[in-house]
């Protein structure tokens, strides 16, 4: 189930509130300028290849704008899931929207807005759209299931610039 629970930055055991209904993540999020929502399903082959999987889904790419696609896809039984993830848990930004729609499976983005932290499960048919210079950082899990689409407009924009704050490490993690 996708959820946003919402923390105060210098109290990460306890969630000022949790959401799970659509409208109201949608809604918590777009107060902070963080786009949610929920696509409709396309038939996929299974065994789709990265580009069928683009393809499958390039209208809905069309009309968000974004002109760069690529699909990251991580299982436990992934050789370097546990490189993988670790890269992903430092906070970082862009200097474009960070923008993620799961395909399959789950994963959790820390949105650090001012004085709080948004932690956002995302899960099969999720957009989420992190505006530019938004610092967050993402957790797979250590038994990580997911295939998501990443977009940008430019090489520039896979390019994180990390923060250098650890507060990725004062936070539960997706397995907690």
């Amino acid at each position: 189930m996708s959820y946003v629970a919402v923390y105060s930055a210098a109290s990460p055991d306890t969630p000022n509130k949790v959401l799970t209904h659509f409208d109201d993540i949608a809604a918590t999020l777009a107060e902070q300028g963080v786009r949610f929502e929920r696509w409709q399903p396309v038939p996929l082959a299974k065994g789709a290849s990265d580009a069928e999987l683009i393809a499958a889904y390039q209208a809905q790419i069309d009309a968000l704008g974004y002109g760069s696609a690529q699909v990251l896809s991580v299982t436990g039984d992934h050789a370097q899931k546990a490189e993988w993830r670790a890269q992903f848990l430092d906070e970082r930004r862009y200097s474009e929207d960070d923008v993620r729609f799961f395909i399959a499976g789950q994963g959790v983005f820390a949105l650090h807005i001012g004085d709080y932290v948004y932690a956002v499960r995302c899960e099969k048919n999720d957009l989420l759209v992190i505006p530019a210079g938004t610092a967050h950082w993402f957790d797979m899990g250590e038994n990580p299931h997911f295939v998501a689409l990443r977009l940008f407009n430019s090489a520039k924009g896979w390019v994180p610039e990390f923060t250098g704050d650890d507060i990725a490490q004062r936070f539960c993690a997706f397995d907690d």
